[in-house]
């Protein structure tokens, strides 16, 4: 995963775009346009994706503070990452009548719904640790946050509907600046 100059700075960039981005959907909670990023990152930059995520990371904590809430990032969209580099790097173009559209939209939405529907209960064992949960605190816990995983699942859904044309346009992009190959 060494990089070179351009792509060092184009990745600290798109994580800063990240970061930029959540910061202008901040008034709507649980809405944003992470997993999209991610999910796009990922099909067109692979293991260096990783670089983009982190310095979002890193950026959240600058600047709201690195608090006991903030260390779940550090799973919770690597998982994200990872279920994408799970999927095919080239997923088929379907056509039902007279209507064809590329599988990968339907999948990408799925998979950024999904993430949004179990961030709560990805973050719960993390909450269960700090604060000593039991079971029973811990599920209760994830219940609670139902109603915000399920705008988190709706947000993410319509976020994702972007994610192909902003795949195609970092394509394009790194292809223009000659950087790596995506």
């Amino acid at each position: 995963m060494k990089l070179n100059l351009k792509e060092a700075i184009t990745l600290a960039l798109l994580g800063a775009l990240m970061f930029c981005s959540k910061l202008l959907t901040e008034s709507i909670p649980n809405v944003h346009f992470l997993a999209m990023f991610i999910i796009a990152y990922t099909v067109v930059f692979r293991f260096k994706a990783l670089y983009a995520i982190f310095t979002f990371i890193m950026l959240v904590g600058l600047f709201y503070g690195f608090g006991i809430w903030w260390i779940p990032y550090f799973y919770l969209w690597p998982i994200l990452w990872g279920v994408t580099m799970l999927l095919p790097k080239k997923m088929p173009t379907i056509s039902i009548g007279k209507i064809s559209f590329n599988l990968a939209f339907p999948v990408y939405m799925i998979v950024a719904g999904l993430h949004g529907l179990c961030y709560g209960t990805l973050y719960a064992p993390f909450q269960a640790l700090v604060y000593g949960f039991d079971f029973q605190k811990t599920i209760a816990w994830i219940i609670a946050g139902l109603p915000w995983d399920v705008t988190h699942c709706i947000g993410n859904i319509c976020a994702s509907t972007l994610t192909l044309p902003v795949i195609s346009g970092l394509k394009r992009a790194m292809k223009a600046a000659n950087i790596g190959q995506p």
